[in-house]
């Protein structure tokens, strides 16, 4: 049993950052136009942004973690834990989240940590950080949830790159004793579907080689080597659709939770038509769904808290307000949660 519930923890703020460069589908050489309108209609995606080749991850997690704490008015020193999601880190080692600790001038009593997950990273990372936060010994911590993850497509695949874009966020967490809400958790894996989402060849299983980098076509207009994405379209598309809303009803049940007292439910931006898929499946109203994949594409573990940004900022400032967001992918793994957000932090979305 993978269900958690986590108390005396609130979410202070919520921030996000993309790339000022602005790719649109439409324009991409490896779709014809009339794919290119089935692509739109069918995913949901219309443009993305897209990193230059010397910005990572950590640089889109800096800035949304920087605007934040000024926002926020935190003292840096009072900062006790850092955690990195990703799966495009800065280097094979050293891990990522100690370079933003002190990017960001954090206190060397600062825990960092990297988790290495995608889709499913912002739940999977808000839970980890949240039960280190909730004994008290920790008072506050920076999630920082991110990924440069078109650097991972071919661009010559229409199959990936189309619908990738890139993205940073942060959100800030921190102790808050004897309150009423509790983050509610339901976290699931099945290794068996990895070979769903991969990149098959440059890690320590399957070591790069001089063949790696020889490209290879796969079908018309998908051309990529083996260290780049891979993506079982069909696949994907069954596990999203049949996982995610399970993995929901479960949260809701367990808890006794009842949709009509949820606010908003934030999904993983997979698509739009696998989105309205599990929308529809679960009867929640399109209102109560909010989608950001038309102007960012799926940007991995940040499409949580970029939608939360893009998307709720108003409501998120001035109301109390009782999320369930669910999280599905790569790995395969997938989790749901629910919490609540009470006139929180938020400021606009960052360009840089």
């Amino acid at each position: 049993m993978a269900f958690l519930s986590i108390p005396n923890v609130r979410i202070a703020g919520i921030s996000a950052c993309v790339p000022k460069r602005i790719e649109q589908c439409s324009d991409l050489p490896i779709l014809s136009k009339e794919e290119s309108l089935n692509f739109i209609n069918t995913t949901g995606v219309v443009s993305r942004r897209v990193a230059d080749e010397n910005m990572c991850s950590s640089d889109l997690c800096y800035y949304a973690a920087e605007k934040m704490i000024l926002d926020l008015g935190w003292s840096r020193d009072s900062i006790d834990c850092l955690i990195f999601v990703t799966q495009t880190p800065d280097y094979i080692i050293p891990s990522t989240s100690p370079l933003l600790q002190t990017m960001l001038n954090l206190s060397e009593t600062c825990l960092t940590l990297d988790i290495s997950l995608g889709c499913s990273g912002y739940v999977y990372a808000l839970n980890v950080i949240s039960s280190l936060i909730s004994h008290g010994s920790i008072k506050r911590g920076l999630l920082l949830a991110g990924d440069t993850i078109l650097k991972t497509c071919s661009p010559n695949d229409k199959s990936t790159y189309p619908l990738f874009g890139d993205a940073g966020s942060a959100t800030a967490i921190e102790f808050i004793e004897n309150d009423d809400s509790k983050l509610l958790f339901n976290l699931k894996s099945d290794g068996k579907g990895s070979d769903v989402i991969r990149i098959r060849e440059g890690g320590f299983r399957n070591k790069a080689t001089v063949d790696s980098f020889i490209m290879s076509s796969c079908s018309e207009n998908i051309l990529r080597n083996k260290l780049q994405l891979e993506l079982d379209g069909m696949d994907v598309f069954t596990f999203g659709i049949s996982k995610a809303p399970r993995c929901v009803q479960e949260l809701l049940d367990f808890y006794d939770i009842s949709i009509d007292s949820i606010d908003y439910f934030t999904f993983h931006q997979a698509n739009l038509f696998m989105n309205e898929r599990i929308r529809k499946k679960m009867k929640i109203p399109a209102e109560k769904t909010p989608n950001s994949i038309r102007d960012f594409g799926n940007t991995s573990c940040a499409t949580i808290p970029l939608t939360m940004v893009t998307e709720l900022r108003k409501q998120l400032l001035c109301r109390d307000l009782t999320h369930l967001i669910c999280g599905f992918g790569v790995g395969l793994s997938w989790g749901s949660a629910c919490f609540q957000t009470k006139n929180i932090c938020c400021p606009d979305l960052i360009e840089i």
